[in-house]
């Protein structure tokens, strides 16, 4: 991998604090290309902070690096799940029917495992209308076209425990505790080391893109402004060592966070004055609008991309109409913003 902010995910168990060791696991044609799952050392077994996608290659990759430490697949007591995406929890579904081991998830995740768990639902459903209420037709049929069939329900089966307030997901040898940091997904779950001063972040926090925002099968009233205050949230706490699910460990989650408060301020600010020229739509405005840290125009993107630009950018508008920046009004289905 002669890039080196490619470097991360190099197969293999990487130790990035005393006790815990970071282990790339591979996606299928996803433009992460790979997810991270940390391995803490618990006495004589394992915990897993996230259990990565249920594939083949990924349980491969996963039982070698745990060969590494001397361990197996069987080793693994418990799987901490940050969040229900399916590169994070449907692993650790996978290998608790063979292995037994527990599986911990938010509770606010709920109602995304029972749209996966429905017989009806199929793949994207909730995007196709969200995507409808954007006025982005030419993105739905894009889609529509493309989609596959329903997805294995099986890969959606409830965790064991369900994290809230009161929970205790501490470790003999490691205090823990689960902060919910909603936005990514309503029930996403930060895992907070504080004695040795890490963050298992999974995807609230990234240190080299911004988190997906409105992805998920039941996303909350305005996932934005529960992401950004979320962030603010881990802001106010002592600054710690970033563990993300995506991209290399990092010194400081204060810095990253600081970046992408930052990013969110322009991009609300070019998302309202977009509006001010004239978008009156979600999907108007994604397409005055660039993309990626490239600056790609809408048209260039593909539908799956397309997709994703429209949702950030209505959640963007949402905000700015909580703020009071925008007006906001159904008409026919379609959600029209105006100054």
């Amino acid at each position: 991998m002669g890039d080196s902010r490619h470097e991360w995910m190099r197969p293999g168990a990487v130790e990035v604090a005393p006790g815990v060791h970071r282990i790339p696991l591979p996606l299928p044609n996803d433009g992460l290309r790979a997810v991270n799952v940390y391995a803490i050392t618990d006495g004589d077994v394992l915990t897993l902070v996230d259990g990565g996608w249920a594939l083949q290659a990924a349980r491969e990759q996963l039982a070698a690096a745990l060969g590494q430490l001397g361990a197996g697949l069987g080793d693994v007591r418990r799987f901490l799940v940050t969040h229900a995406h399916r590169d994070h929890y449907t692993q650790a579904v996978a290998l608790r029917r063979e292995y037994g081991s527990a599986v911990f998830l938010g509770q606010d995740e709920r109602d995304t495992l029972r749209t996966q768990q429905n017989p009806a639902h199929r793949p994207l459903d909730r995007q196709v209308a969200l995507l409808t209420a954007c006025g982005a037709k030419p993105v739905c049929d894009a889609l529509l076209a493309m989609r596959g069939e329903r997805a294995n329900a099986d890969d959606w089966e409830d965790p064991d425990v369900w994290i809230d307030e009161s929970t205790d997901v501490g470790l003999l040898d490691r205090p823990l505790r689960a902060v919910p940091t909603p936005g990514h997904t309503r029930g996403h779950l930060v895992y907070v080391d504080d004695a040795a001063g890490l963050m298992f972040a999974g995807d609230h926090v990234l240190p080299h893109i911004t988190p997906s925002i409105g992805f998920e099968q039941a996303p909350s009233a305005a996932p934005l402004r529960d992401y950004l205050a979320s962030l603010r949230l881990v802001r106010s706490m002592p600054d710690m060592r970033l563990l993300p699910a995506h991209g290399p460990v990092t010194d400081s989650v204060h810095r990253r966070v600081d970046e992408l408060l930052d990013h969110h301020d322009r991009r609300l600010a070019d998302t309202a004055e977009v509006v001010e020229r004239g978008a009156a739509t979600a999907y108007e405005a994604a397409r005055a609008l660039t993309w990626t840290r490239r600056e790609r125009a809408f048209a260039d993107l593909d539908p799956f991309n397309q997709m994703m630009a429209v949702l950030e950018t209505a959640a963007h508008l949402d905000v700015l109409a909580l703020r009071g920046r925008l007006r906001r009004e159904d008409v026919d289905g379609v959600v029209h913003y105006a100054s």
